[in-house]
């Protein structure tokens, strides 16, 4: 019970150590990460480490492939 405590307070500590925009997708990586990390072999603090690089990585490739362009109402044009 200690580990996965310590794990989940690393997995919030990583996100706020660093920058905004490095922290956008990381915190629900770390968490999942952690937890499965603490699974596998008592490895949580690896584990958030990982899945917080994984979950940044995801959320910068999903914010890069949104269409940036918005729908307009054709009734408003006039």
């Amino acid at each position: 019970m200690k580990s996965i405590l310590a794990a989940l307070t690393l997995a919030l500590a990583i996100p706020l150590s660093m920058s905004p925009v490095m922290a956008k997708g990381c915190l629900k990586g770390a968490m999942v990460g952690g937890v499965a990390g603490h699974v596998a072999g008592h490895h949580g603090a690896l584990g958030a480490a990982a899945g917080c690089a994984i979950g940044h990585h995801h959320a910068s490739k999903h914010q890069n492939t949104a269409p940036t362009a918005q729908r307009t109402n054709p009734d408003q044009s006039r």
